[in-house]
């Protein structure tokens, strides 16, 4: 009997895989996470162990303190026992036990970064646990399919969100289909880690309950998702599984937006998204919808969509784009501001805004093969999105200002320091799913073409023209600019392995006028293969190509200058005028108060022309977490400390500056931190 269950578990697999989309669409094709192996002391392989070892276990853990678990369990009971005496008591009320109609989806993000952990450090004991939340989980859905616990506890005393059917208010609150989006990415993600079908046979139910319900006809529900994912989704789950009934949902969602009887710049609904040709409104699910037209422009080939998202992509860089590669000015709506409107105190640049970010930039790049779009993803990952994780994977940035004065309250639990966890817990959780899927970004294919888009060390076993390639990355970048290609193995013979050269090497801060270098410094950069320097110029999208016959032990060396740069901003950003910013690499830095014996940062006067020293391995003492020490590149300088003194006269003493990489910041508890300092008397006085 095992054999027979085993014969037709395998059989089912290899179903699915049959009916997979050869490719997702796009022109480049990115090396799946499960093709690269970080190595797990590099700066990356830290994050990743953090995650690992501290992030997903807390959200584990987070979801059974905090209910989520439960509610599957009594939406369960409720299948089990329809009418049960509970339904009338205050017990059973959902709006009076769960905080947030999306509750579900923190179960489901932390179950997809557990899976891209599991692809890299197989772990049974995790898998099992992870097969026991999945039974908890599919006692829940509907006989239909339907998974909402929301309204599934209660029928007649849902979440205050829900409506009272159905779909009703999912373009406001209910987040019905932004709970589907989340599960779809979740089961995909397992199943590609574990080969098992028990999530993704739960999430096609969902799915396909869906297709059912809710579209153009007349007897379905004509809505669109109210928080954007779910286009993304169900165009993975078309790649997976060949089924084009979900890209058909995926591209009706996107149609339709403009269109129904909602219409507000909150969620992107106030227009058909081909009229769209700006960024506002909710930054996170605007960066989800951007992504999503991307996937389904790839694979239905819309032209119109693909022209939108270049002018919302060329506006967000041009005019909405901090130097973290933050996004989301305001507090109000979590949204982007106006052009040039980058506040830095009151800064939300939410970290699920950051992430989504990374996932638009990515398929830009897939899109038109241009390391503008890298160069992007890259500052948002070593700024905008690791800020919000403390080192040690257990505190939380919500939003990631670029200033603090230790007393504004910028965090959504009114404190100004990282917490543990949060009552929408969206941030922390979407860590847990990402954080470990960065492997997946690192390099991409097109024909005999790879490229090679983020450095760290790993192994990465790819595909050219269908054969194997192995090639061993070392290095220790950010912190250092030397890397070294190894050739483990090549059946490919050929190909051409395209390095991209930064941006922040060629001189350029992002592929627009918003920010700009104002010193003098040059960074150069060299190539060599087995010790012959390569004098192969960068090509008009930011790669050098180097075309050979490949062999096992061919080496290629990559040298980047990090020299420290001073960056401005462009004039219409007011609140950057007179200061400037610090960068060594892809990393911002910022000076803090707490490094800096108390300093008020803001009282700081930047020389015209900084001199700065490099300390590498620096320590900071993580106080406000496990209290280990971590080591990062300092950059020391001297400045002018400026004080008023009861006479009205502007007084200053020379004193050395530290200042750290951003994403650092905090991790001895709240005080001053400026990323932009003042360069000019004025500025100092705003």
């Amino acid at each position: 009997m095992r054999t027979i269950l085993l014969f037709i578990s395998l059989l089912i697999t290899l179903t699915v895989k049959s009916q997979s989309v050869s490719n997702n669409g796009y022109p480049y094709t990115q090396v799946p996470f499960t093709a690269v192996k970080v190595a797990p002391e590099s700066f990356w392989g830290q994050r990743i162990k953090a995650a690992r070892e501290v992030t997903i276990p807390l959200a584990f853990s987070k979801c059974e303190s905090e209910g989520r678990y439960k509610n599957f369990q009594m939406a369960a009971y409720t299948l089990q026992h329809p009418g049960h005496a509970g339904l009338q008591t205050d017990e059973w009320d959902v709006s009076k036990f769960m905080g947030f109609s999306f509750d579900d989806t923190d179960v489901y993000k932390t179950i997809e970064g557990a899976s891209y952990v599991l692809q890299t450090y197989p772990d049974k004991q995790l898998e099992a646990y992870i097969d026991s939340i999945l039974d908890i989980v599919a006692a829940a859905q509907e006989p239909d399919g339907y998974l909402y616990t929301a309204r599934t506890i209660n029928p007649q005393k849902p979440h205050g969100w829900s409506g009272s059917k159905r779909w009703e208010k999912d373009e406001e609150l209910s987040h019905e289909l932004y709970n589907l989006g989340h599960m779809v990415d979740a089961a995909c993600a397992h199943y590609q880690a574990t080969g098992s079908r028990k999530f993704l046979d739960i999430a096609m139910k969902f799915a396909d309950c869906v297709v059912r319900e809710v579209g153009p006809r007349a007897d379905q529900a004509c809505v669109v998702p109210g928080h954007q994912i779910a286009e993304m989704a169900l165009a993975r789950l078309y790649v997976l599984t060949g089924e084009k009934k979900y890209l058909d949902e995926a591209k009706f969602f996107l149609d339709y937006r403009g269109k129904t009887n909602h219409h507000d710049v909150y969620n992107q609904s106030h227009q058909p998204v081909v009229d769209q040709a700006e960024a506002w409104g909710h930054a996170v699910r605007a960066g989800y919808m951007y992504a999503g037209m991307a996937d389904v422009a790839a694979l239905t080939g819309d032209e119109g969509y693909i022209k939108a998202i270049d002018a919302i992509w060329k506006n967000i860089v041009e005019r909405k784009y901090y130097l973290t590669g933050g996004v989301g000015a305001r507090h109000s709506g979590e949204a982007f501001g106006a052009d040039y409107e980058l506040p830095n105190l009151t800064a939300y640049n939410e970290t699920c805004a950051a992430i989504a970010q990374v996932y638009l930039n990515q398929r830009m790049f897939l899109l038109h093969g241009d390391a503008k779009y890298i160069d992007c993803l890259e500052r948002t990952l070593y700024n905008g999105v690791i800020s919000g994780m403390s080192v040690d994977g257990g505190k939380f940035f919500y939003p990631n200002p670029l200033c603090s004065d230790g007393v504004y309250k910028f965090n959504s639990e009114g404190t100004t320091t990282r917490q543990d966890w949060f009552g929408c817990a969206c941030c922390p959780s979407n860590l847990c799913r990402f954080i470990p899927s960065v492997p997946g970004y690192i390099y991409a294919v097109k024909d005999r073409n790879l490229y090679v888009n983020l450095f760290t060390a790993n192994t990465a076993t790819l595909q050219i023209g269908g054969k194997d390639v192995t090639l061993e990355e070392t290095t220790e970048y950010p912190w250092e600019g030397d890397i070294a290609l190894r050739i483990a193995q090549n059946r490919a013979s050929d190909f051409t392995l395209m390095v991209r050269i930064p941006g922040w090497v060629r001189g350029n801060v992002v592929p627009s006028d918003l920010y700009s270098y104002n010193d003098a410094e040059k960074l150069s950069y060299s190539i060599s293969v087995n010790g012959e320097t390569l004098t192969t110029p960068v090509n008009a999208q930011g790669y050098v190509p180097i075309t050979r016959k490949w062999k096992k032990g061919d080496v290629v060396r990559i040298h980047f200058d990090m020299k420290p740069r001073t960056v401005m901003a462009n004039a219409k950003v007011t609140d950057d005028r007179g200061r400037v910013a610090v960068e060594r690499g892809p990393l911002v830095y910022c000076a803090e108060g707490i490094e800096n014996g108390g300093l008020n940062t803001r009282a700081v006067l930047m020389p015209t022309h900084p001199q700065f020293a490099v300390a590498p391995q620096a320590p900071i003492l993580n106080t406000e977490g496990d209290g280990s020490t971590f080591y990062v590149t300092k950059l020391t300088t001297t400045v002018q400390e400026a004080s008023i003194d009861a006479l009205g006269k502007l007084n200053t003493q020379e004193r050395q500056l530290t200042l750290i990489p951003y994403y650092a910041w905090n991790h001895r508890g709240a005080g001053n931190m400026d990323v932009w300092l003042a360069q000019s008397l004025r500025a100092l006085s705003e």
